[in-house]
């Protein structure tokens, strides 16, 4: 079987290799002079009774296009109206559909946190993307995704310290007992992907086998899967205060309507 993953993480890296020979990283640190406000998706988990974090995509590797034409100008607002905690955004061009521009035209319509949800294998990109739109930051995420499958324990510690030095929190995902290590004090919110992305098999029950592993203090967020308001209930009576929602909302007509019909049914 084709391992999913593998394809995404070498077509990272080429695309990583082609935007350091358009602009240096040291041309795009130059290019940081404002910060703005931050916007902590951690405390906005914390604190909500609801914890949804509703996500704008486009497409999967799995699925094939589930809005081709979505707007995050349109789905976006509406999703923060109908009450979401927070909002993961693709960023992944060539396997999801998005961009950075995604990003940037969401930032100035809402007014909740933004995480950033790519493949990141490399410090160039905390600070760039598709050749000269600059900077995760500057550009308005608020976190950014971290895939212990993608990355070595050294070189995840690495871009966590340098996210939180450009003042981004992190959300590390782990799919396994065996990428527990990857837990520390540098990580702002532990994820558990219940979509295993070699295969891209997806079962909610991997975030209960995990969660008594997990440290008790430790903000946990369900990710992919979840289609059923009464599994939220579960999850959240498991211990998780964040659940990461995309394909749910995004293949109907009206993903914020779909989000506020979900919202009332887990009150």
């Amino acid at each position: 079987m084709k391992d999913i993953l593998s394809e995404i993480i070498a077509n990272k890296r080429f695309e990583v290799d082609l935007q350091k020979q358009a602009i240096s990283i040291e041309q795009l640190q130059e290019g940081i002079s404002e910060s703005p406000t931050l916007r902590s998706m951690k405390q906005a988990l914390a604190s909500s009774a609801s914890g949804i974090i509703a996500e704008f995509k486009r497409r999967s590797p799995s699925k094939g296009w589930i809005q081709e034409e979505a707007c995050p100008e349109e789905i976006v607002p509406s999703y923060a109206a109908a009450g979401a905690s927070a909002l993961s955004i693709l960023t992944d061009e060539k396997f999801f559909g998005g961009s950075l521009k995604d990003i940037r035209a969401a930032r100035p319509l809402v007014e909740i946190p933004i995480l950033r949800k790519d493949f990141i294998i490399d410090e160039y990109q905390l600070y760039s993307h598709n050749y000269f739109e600059i900077v995760a930051k500057i550009v308005g995420a608020d976190a950014v995704l971290l895939i212990a499958a993608a990355l070595e324990l050294e070189k995840c510690n690495e871009l966590a310290e340098k996210a939180h030095e450009l003042g981004l929190e992190v959300l590390l995902e782990i799919h396994s007992s065996e990428e527990l290590a990857y837990i520390n004090k540098g990580i702002d919110m532990v994820g558990i992907n219940n979509r295993n992305l070699g295969t891209f098999f997806t079962d909610v029950e991997n975030s209960f086998r995990l969660v008594g592993q997990l440290p008790q203090d430790a903000v946990l967020v369900s990710e992919s899967g979840i289609s059923d308001p009464e599994i939220v209930k579960r999850l959240r009576a498991a211990g998780f205060r964040g659940f990461l929602i995309g394909e749910t909302f995004m293949k109907t007509q009206r993903p914020g309507e779909t989000l506020q019909n979900f919202l009332q049914a887990i009150q």
